[in-house]
């Protein structure tokens, strides 16, 4: 592989329909990332046999057998220090500089622990967090954690702020985000003490963050903000309500035409206006949550998705590897010192 080249190596065992969603959603994403190269991990009879139906794949594809792979039922405290299987020697090919970037459709808290620990996390960052983007009416935003930090202290939601305000920079071209933490409420004293004094250490980071409060869950689709904060508990139920809403609304709609004859006599005029609905609602679109805040890019792709979604995954991590962002991060957080800010917050509080 020549050296001006991304290479990005994969668990090609991972997800519900490896490897053969795996290979065909590669050679969607190469087509439009021409430099990109791939390490695949897995069984080598089983991605080859995917791989004879894009026989183009050979040209910038390298197969490295693995013995083993981790499941979805697997517990990471099983598989964290197991070596061969495909989703280990994956994020390790990150850490030995052999790769920019590990996608992997698996098990997601093996792929966070496993990337923890071989890749560690950035000095200064407490804890890393799982980070996507989200659609709302006029545009996008990033929302973390969602799922990686059940609870999390004042810190790591300062932290997470930081971080989510770079990826914001950096993938949805923003010069300068409104960030806000999730709430119950918009009023100054709702809501938990740590969400209360995560406020006061965003304000006062010498960042000069453009943070503007409280956001309450019915208004993230509004667009209110680009960065929206919260630990991952909240995060994930969110995102998942989220999830929800959009196919009852497809649903609805789909029954709605079904049932009625004017609907279905006027649905060459409505046409247009539901195709770009789906297009903007389509979850394919928005694969690829990243565990931010490691030393190296961790791309975690739905279980589920087809090739068009994997495609997409594979877009968003190229993406940030050509953007430098790990770098990026460590720049940012390197004068950050939120342990030291935190004092001085809880100090003048009493």
């Amino acid at each position: 592989m020549s050296e001006n080249n991304l290479v990005i190596s994969v668990d090609a065992m991972g997800g519900d329909n490896s490897p053969h969603v795996v290979i065909e959603g590669i050679s969607i994403a190469h087509k439009n990332n021409q430099d990109i190269h791939f390490l695949l991990f897995g069984d080598e009879v089983l991605i080859e046999e995917e791989m004879k139906k894009f026989p183009q794949l050979k040209n910038f594809c390298k197969v490295i057998h693995t013995s083993e792979r981790v499941r979805n039922e697997d517990k990471p405290s099983q598989v964290i220090r197991n070596k061969n299987t495909s989703m280990y020697m994956a994020i390790d090919a990150v850490r030995r500089g052999e790769a920019s970037a590990v996608i992997s459709a698996g098990n997601t808290g093996a792929l966070m622990a496993i990337s923890k620990m071989i890749l560690k996390t950035i000095q200064r960052i407490h804890r890393p967090a799982i980070c996507t983007a989200i659609p709302h009416k006029t545009g996008r935003c990033v929302m973390l954690d969602l799922g990686a930090n059940t609870e999390c202290s004042a810190v790591n939601l300062a932290e997470f702020a930081i971080i989510g305000n770079i990826l914001a920079r950096h993938t949805l071209d923003i010069a300068r985000p409104r960030i806000a933490l999730l709430n119950i409420g918009a009023e100054e004293m709702k809501g938990k003490e740590e969400i209360h004094q995560a406020a006061k250490m965003i304000k006062n980071t010498h960042l000069n963050l453009n943070f503007i409060g409280y956001i309450e869950p019915h208004q993230i689709g509004e667009g209110y903000a680009d960065v929206i904060v919260s630990d991952g508990f909240t995060g994930n139920i969110a995102l998942k309500t989220m999830e929800g809403t959009a196919k009852l609304v497809s649903g609805l709609i789909k029954s709605a035409i079904k049932g009625s004859l004017w609907a279905k006599l006027g649905l060459p005029f409505f046409f247009p206006v539901v195709w770009k609905l789906k297009k903007t609602m389509d979850p394919r679109k928005y694969n690829g949550a990243m565990f931010v805040g490691l030393n190296g890019l961790s791309v975690k792709s739905h279980g589920g998705t087809d090739a068009v979604g994997y495609s997409y995954a594979i877009d968003n991590a190229a993406k940030l590897v050509r953007q430098n962002f790990v770098q990026t991060i460590r720049d940012e957080v390197e004068n950050v010192d939120l342990d030291e800010l935190s004092q001085d917050i809880l100090y003048d509080a009493y």
